[in-house]
Formats: C-alpha cells, structure tokens, sequence
C-alpha cells in the first residue's frame, strides 16, 4: 500500500509505503542489523519499554539534534525504558556518528539492508528509500502505546508528548 502526503520534505509530499502502525497494534518483528553488524530483531527489547525513533539519516541537523536530545532525555528516564534509534545509514556511519557526538544511552540500529522496519511500520518512504521521522513508544508486550509521525520530515518531534507516554505506560 502506498500513501501520499502524509508527510512532506519542505513543503513537498512525500510516498510512504505500507501500513502506518498505530496505537494498540502490537509492532510488527523485523530484524535489522546493530552495529556489531550482526542480526538483531526488535523483540529482543520486549522486556523493556522502549522508545523507538526513527529518523531520515543522523548526518543531517535535525536527525542529530533529536538523537542528541534523546540521549540527554534518557538520563531521567526510568529504569526498564530503552531508546532506540532506527535509521537508513549503515552501521559503520552510526557508529561513528555516536562516537563522535559522545552518545553512548541509545541503540542504534539500521534498518540499511532490507527495509524491514520500513515497510513493516508504513514509514519507508518511496522517493528516497529513507525512513521517515516518527517516535513510537511501546510496552514491554511490544504493543504501541504512542506514535507521532512527523508532517514535515525537517522539523522535530514531540519530545515532551513521547517521554510523557513513557512515565504513563510506567
């Protein structure tokens, strides 16, 4: 399934594909690849609340702000939760991009190789082959229990409304 317009990139619409996953839909299981390079499929965090961000590439401002901020974020988070961060890049460019900016409280994991997280989610959008900006916040059944996507994938999320539903869900 394909559907335009739900997000733009300044200002132009944007082909998502998929289904969007939403509140109460439990998450579908993909497998992406973390930064050892090996599999790591997504339940494998079902035990924790988890905040999982999405974003178009870190090497670009508003991905890195946001990653940045939900590394700030999580020090007040409560025990259980964990932040994941999903993108397009490869590994080996996450890795180095956590390096350099010191973020050391999130996974990252990408999502490179088969789209998978992608397609699954409805969030993979066609024109760029790029994941687009959303935070999802899931229980520890992997059920959604808070999703913003983002209209406009240059402009940041709702940080305050997702770390919200994490202190609810605790």
């Amino acid at each position: 399934m394909e559907q335009k317009g739900l997000v733009t990139f300044q200002g132009n619409p944007l082909t998502l594909m998929g289904d969007i996953l939403e509140p109460g839909m439990v998450a579908p299981q993909v497998t992406l690849i973390g930064n050892d390079l090996n599999p790591t499929r997504l339940n494998s965090y079902n035990e924790n609340t988890l905040i999982l961000a999405t974003v178009p590439s870190l090497d670009t401002s508003v991905c890195s702000e946001e990653t940045k901020r939900f590394n700030q974020e999580a020090e007040s988070l409560p025990g259980g939760v964990k932040l994941v961060v999903v993108s397009m890049d490869l590994p080996f460019a996450q890795q180095r991009w956590a390096k350099e900016h010191d973020v050391t409280r999130i996974i990252f994991l990408s999502d490179h190789k088969e789209a998978s997280l992608g397609q699954s989610f409805g969030i993979l959008i066609k024109e760029l082959r790029l994941l687009a900006r959303t935070v999802f916040v899931l229980d520890k059944q992997g059920k959604v229990i808070y999703k913003e996507l983002v209209k406009e994938i240059t402009e940041p999320p709702n940080y305050e409304a997702a770390l919200n539903a994490v202190r609810e869900a605790m």
